[in-house]
């Protein structure tokens, strides 16, 4: 149950309740790891719609990518101010299926309310990165891209293709690629920061672990608006230490860019916490670097 008190004054909706995951065959083939170039062709997967969310206001959509499978991996546009923010969500795809519908309600909420957004900020939200995780399966079969890559693995900061799993996820097999930034969905996003002045992000997960702030060390300003987003949600700040030491990760590469960012976990793999979340997207957007 979600503790954290409502902080602000942001106006409220009664939160779309999340939607169950659907029932997935577990016998779903997860991809190889890649280990190394292959002439084998990707098979798109000819079942498989990408719909944008139906919204008001001719809410601006782009696609700034596409998935390995071929799906676009689409940003969500609001405001016009200066000073950029973005949240990027689903990046473990169908492992973390509801960070998707976690951004997909904040898209949905902003596009009924855009006063919200400060007249001189411009936020930015990707609610999947690795679609084609999320459609393969709402388990841990869904967790890396079609070339069987860890996209938070593949990003080119402390970039590894092998890591020392000792506390790590590590229920299926998994790569960071065969070289750092190998991933289309990487790629993509990565061009798209660097073709933007992004302030601060956040990147969301789940599930339980707390929050981490990017950078190793941490970044000073990304402690900083860990510690507020501590201060207006129930999610541990320092975050859980299991023991995994993180490479790759997207965070680390938005701080190396000089952007304020963090990862979120939610609270469990189902729930996505929408009234917090509400508190904390005030926080982003009103976040002074």
């Amino acid at each position: 149950m979600d503790t954290a008190t409502p902080s602000g004054n942001l106006p409220r909706l009664l939160a779309p309740a999340p939607t169950q995951a659907p029932a997935h065959s577990t016998q779903t083939a997860i991809p190889t790891p890649r280990r190394e170039p292959s002439s084998t062709p990707i098979r798109i997967l000819p079942s498989v719609t990408a719909t944008s969310l139906n919204l008001a206001n001719e809410q601006k959509v782009d696609a700034i990518g596409t998935s390995v499978h071929g799906l676009p991996l689409e940003v969500y546009t609001f405001g016009s101010g200066e000073h950029e923010r973005m949240i990027v969500a689903d990046i473990h795809g169908g492992d973390e299926w509801n960070t998707r519908n976690l951004a997909n309600q904040l898209i949905q909420y902003l596009n009924q309310n855009p006063q919200i957004v400060p007249e001189e900020v411009t936020l930015y939200i990707l609610p999947s990165l690795n679609p084609d995780g999320e459609v393969r399966s709402h388990n841990k079969y869904g967790r890396v891209n079609g070339n069987g890559v860890d996209l938070n693995r593949n990003f080119p900061v402390n970039w590894r293709a092998e890591w020392d799993r000792a506390g790590c996820w590590n229920y299926l097999p998994t790569s960071g690629g065969v070289s750092a930034g190998s991933e289309p969905e990487t790629r993509a996003l990565m061009a798209f920061i660097e073709s933007h002045n992004i302030e601060a992000l956040i990147s969301y997960h789940s599930a339980a672990l707390g929050v981490f702030p990017g950078g190793d060390p941490w970044d000073e300003d990304s402690i900083r608006f860990a510690k507020a987003i501590r201060r207006v949600s129930s999610y541990p700040f320092p975050p859980l230490d299991t023991g995994c030491i993180y490479s790759g990760t997207l965070a680390d590469y938005a701080v190396s860019k000089g952007i304020t960012a963090v990862d979120l976990e939610l609270t469990n793999h189902i729930d996505t916490d929408f009234d917090t979340n509400l508190d904390i997207l005030k926080i982003l957007l009103t976040w002074e670097p």
